[in-house]
């Protein structure tokens, strides 16, 4: 009973903090302020470096940390219940795609509130995908995600591949949808974490390249920085969804976490209200999907190393590594 009055305050108390620090989420959506790249110098900055050593540390300990949160009788109970409803899951991605682009059709747009719908063929195809995923006959799905992967690949003509990775999730869900009722189904939940959280830490990345959209954001929209300066304010916002991507990719995300993080996004409509939803209602879907799968299906690579401190070691050298790949790939190709 004491170690679930200690917990439960401690993760209210996260959620507190959480809730402002993701709210710039698509910064790009905000704002109409010109990307302006940040050097190299400023982004790896003393601050910045001090945060990514203590993240690292900090996510050494929690994989060590979460099963024994579950091991709290409320938690398991709830984790137990969860179970009974991973037979919806693929209907609840399945329905939860064509209302997201029904959405997104009555707005005018497609994925994302920044690409419009201009062609009449394109809500053609986008109508048709939409009709044959409402179907309940997985051959009707196969092609409504066929379909949807034309429009895909369309906008990503228009607007060039490295603009288009910060909605890479869709791809993932795309193939979800595909392999379904075939011998690959088992891996479409797998490789759904594995997209949505490489979306996220890539839009996470763009935070730190380019501060001054941000910034604006947060002058404009009186986004509370908790006493930080703006500046640090960023790095921070940034921090914490990398992190959220990078345990969605290496399996440590679990049902709680999961639906905290689910609470902090559906709390940024309050800021930025009806664009918000267009932009994030599928990821409000996928993150559905994870509460009630958790990570049962997904072998973990931290599981490859037995003893703790070597999978603390793995966890912390394996960040680093990570977050310098992403931040340099993204500064080479980034534009300004």
């Amino acid at each position: 009973m004491k170690i679930k009055q200690r917990i439960l305050p401690a993760l209210l108390l996260i959620f507190l903090i959480l809730i402002p620090l993701t709210t710039q989420a698509h910064v790009k959506w905000f704002t109409e302020v010109e990307p302006q790249k940040d050097s190299i110098e400023n982004i790896l900055s003393p601050f910045f470096m001090f945060v990514a050593l203590l993240v690292s540390v900090l996510l050494g300990v929690l994989p060590q940390l979460l099963p024994k949160i579950m091991e709290i009788p409320f938690a398991k109970k709830i984790d137990k219940k969860l179970d009974n409803y991973r037979v919806y899951s693929r209907y609840i991605l399945k329905y939860g795609t064509a209302l997201a682009l029904i959405i997104q059709v009555f707005s005018h747009t497609l994925f994302a509130p920044e690409f419009e719908l201009v062609e009449t063929w394109e809500y053609i195809v986008v109508w048709a995908a939409i009709i044959l995923l409402l179907i309940p006959i997985h051959y009707a799905t196969k092609v409504g995600a066929f379909l949807v992967l034309i429009l895909f690949i369309n906008v990503v003509n228009d607007v060039g591949i490295f603009h288009m990775l910060d909605y890479g999730f869709y791809l993932a869900i795309i193939f979800v949808l595909f392999i379904g009722k075939t011998k690959l189904e088992k891996w479409g939940f797998p490789f759904l974490y594995l997209g949505t959280g490489l979306s996220l830490c890539w839009v996470a990345v763009e935070k730190w390249v380019y501060p001054s959209m941000s910034l604006d954001i947060i002058h404009n929209h009186g986004v509370p920085t908790f006493g930080f300066p703006p500046e640090a304010f960023i790095v921070l916002a940034a921090f914490i969804e990398f992190v959220v991507g990078y345990l969605l990719v290496v399996g440590v995300l679990n049902r709680i976490l999961a639906f905290v993080l689910t609470l902090i996004f559906f709390s940024t409509t309050m800021l930025f209200g009806y664009t918000e939803i267009i932009g994030h209602f599928m990821i409000h879907i996928v993150l559905l999907i994870f509460i009630i799968e958790g990570v049962s299906f997904y072998n973990p690579p931290i599981r490859i190393h037995k003893s703790i401190i070597d999978q603390v070691i793995f966890v912390f050298l394996n960040f680093i590594f990570v977050l310098a790949t992403f931040i340099l790939i993204y500064y080479r190709f980034a534009q300004g």
